[in-house]
């Protein structure tokens, strides 16, 4: 499996944990990875890490990349100086232009899967990135009418309807046809993407206690369960809207395939409460695979060789396994008796 990996922001901690994992021989012998940055800054990052002897291939197209090593494709500026763990302009635009071409090679099918590293959001907008983040800016590229940002580890998967938008304007752009069409995407991703046969998806509710019978807003009678009957009534198994609160420390997520979020903190705070330094962000709904770790830039440990790799490992997995998945959803459709491979367990973080 071809792997292409955004730089992500050079003075964050994407490059660290990139190398750190490949320099694990045993991650190459079945990922052949594509670094989208320069010699420079890996040599940077080998040099604080103290890592020598390892297996590096400069490149300058991914058709060289080569099986068994670590192969760097040179997409942004060897003149680029590396200060870990500040914010500045030179660095989103280092991480745009990283972004661009790796993005641009994945849309021309010269890797199988895309990894992008953590960017600061901050210093990209200063390079002329106009979306919210990697999750608008692809589903853009894609022109997709549609994605699910998904939060994934060990048998967690909670996508989320509103995404990347101010709490002050969550209730606005609520409403039954956009949570319909998340859970349709987030079904459909369940069945191609992580071989659920019968997905079940829970809903969350949008107000305390899930509005209480309208006693602390009716978005959840006007809004979320009439888009939960309609879309019972299309063949879907969903259930809800749950009360976000107990849902998660009553341990009743554990019963669903899916968990559908009304707005970001409602999702990823359990998400990253129950799952911190293993899970994975992976955006549904594209016709190309992407995942990214579930943490940040990590500027405030960059450039000290102390950052986990637990995350970024598990997004490379991910991504390979989706790809997977998704060719033999595609052979079974093709021809029904075809049996589908196991199931991996995302717990074991050691392969």
């Amino acid at each position: 499996m071809r792997v292409g990996l955004s730089s992500g922001d050079p003075n964050g901690i994407g490059i660290e944990t990139i190398i750190k994992t490949f320099s694990d021989e045993r991650m190459l012998s079945s990922i052949t990875p594509i670094i989208y940055a320069s010699e420079s800054l890996v040599e940077e990052n080998l040099k604080a890490l103290g890592i020598e002897n390892l297996k590096v291939n400069a490149i300058d197209s991914a058709e060289k990349a080569k099986k068994g090593k670590i192969n760097i494709l040179t997409a942004c500026s060897e003149e680029f100086q590396y200060t870990p763990g500040e914010l500045n302009s030179e660095a989103g635009e280092y991480s745009f232009e990283s972004l661009k071409k790796a993005v641009d090679d994945l849309a021309s099918t010269k890797y199988d899967v895309l990894v992008t590293a953590p960017i600061n959001k901050d210093s990209i907008t200063q390079a002329g990135f106009k979306f919210p983040g990697h999750t608008e800016y692809l589903a853009n590229f894609a022109n997709a009418d549609d994605v699910l940002m998904f939060l994934v580890a060990d048998g967690l998967r909670i996508g989320i309807v509103t995404g990347h938008i101010p709490l002050k304007d969550v209730v606005i752009s609520l409403n039954s046809e956009a949570i319909k069409s998340k859970i349709a995407l987030m079904n459909e991703s369940l069945l191609k993407d992580f071989g659920c046969p019968t997905p079940k998806i829970a809903v969350l509710g949008l107000n305390p206690h899930a509005g209480d019978n309208g006693l602390m807003g009716n978005e959840e009678k006007n809004i979320i369960s009439p888009a939960i009957k309609e879309t019972n009534s299309e063949g879907i198994k969903v259930f809800g809207p749950y009360a976000a609160d107990g849902f998660f420390g009553s341990g009743a997520y554990k019963n669903f395939d899916g968990v559908l979020a009304m707005y970001h903190d409602q999702g990823l705070a359990p998400f990253k409460a129950l799952s911190f330094g293993r899970g994975v962000n992976f955006t549904a709904g594209l016709p190309i695979v992407r995942t990214s770790p579930d943490h940040g830039t990590g500027f405030d440990i960059a450039g000290e060789g102390v950052a986990s790799v637990d995350s970024m490992r598990a997004a490379i997995f991910l991504a390979t396994d989706i790809r997977k998945n998704r060719l033999n959803y595609r052979e079974i459709t093709i021809n029904p008796l075809k049996t589908t491979p196991p199931k991996r367990d995302y717990r074991d973080s050691r392969r």
